[in-house]
């Protein structure tokens, strides 16, 4: 059946489950649970989550002070600003509900959840609107690099993420009902790790573009490690039970 928020829980849902139904990817099961009556913030740094955290907290740290140390292009400047900050919220957004596998964590976790992918959102959208605003408005090209074209279509693949996850959370009906939806979820959660990869292909291709060899200097190897440091703090936690597998 479907949770109090509208999303439709995982086919085992009770206060306590089995160690098959936690076990994450790697690790211990441990590594990558919510424990009862603990709070839900340390979500953000269990097992690997801490990884994550820190690969997160240094994208934007890096980014923005390469930003602020040479002149401001408005609005172009607003771009990698608004763009890393919210990879830094989708972080969180995935970090705080990976853990929960109780029907309370659960319910707590997806609202959380629901709002930092809308305030994401909003700022993916920001950036998004600051860099077409400054292609029109000085006649530049558009679709010029790898990162542009991977843009559009993380861009695109971003909307119908948080179109099908919203309406999931909010109108399961339009589903066929709380089982139908139930048997979709899964595909969603996938979707969105796939997803997360192409971002951080994106974002490594953004140090490729002339305004960053030309002005910014972010080194392609930092991002790189960035991304990994990303990917090893987030996909370990991952609970096959969750995927179906």
């Amino acid at each position: 059946m479907a949770s109090a928020t509208g999303i439709p829980n995982d086919p085992v849902d009770r206060e306590t489950t089995g160690t098959d139904e936690l076990e994450p990817l790697l690790g211990r099961p441990g590594d990558a649970s919510q424990k009862d009556r603990e709070p839900i913030l340390k979500n953000l740094i269990l097992g690997t989550g801490i990884i994550a955290e820190g690969a997160a907290l240094l994208l934007v740290a890096s980014t923005w002070a390469a930003v602020f140390l040479h002149p401001l292009i408005v609005p172009f400047s607003i771009h990698p600003l608004a763009q890393s900050l919210a990879v830094l919220v989708l972080v969180q957004s995935i970090l705080i509900l990976q853990p929960t596998h109780t029907g309370q964590q659960k319910q707590v976790g997806q609202k959380i959840h629901a709002g930092l992918n809308l305030l994401a959102f909003a700022l993916f959208l920001t950036g998004f609107v600051s860099i077409e605003y400054n292609k029109f408005a000085s006649g530049g090209a558009h679709f010029k690099s790898v990162h542009a074209y991977l843009g559009v279509i993380v861009s695109i693949w971003l909307l119908l993420q948080y179109l099908i996850g919203f309406t999931m959370f909010a109108t399961p009906k339009l589903y066929g009902g709380e089982a139908k939806a139930k048997k979709i979820w899964k595909y969603h959660r996938t979707s969105g790790y796939v997803l997360f990869l192409f971002l951080q292909a994106t974002v490594i291709s953004a140090t490729k573009t002339d305004y960053n060899v030309g002005v910014l200097g972010l080194k392609l190897w930092a991002f790189i490690l960035i991304s990994v440091l990303l990917i090893v703090g987030i996909y370990p936690r991952i609970k096959k039970q969750k995927l179906g597998l």
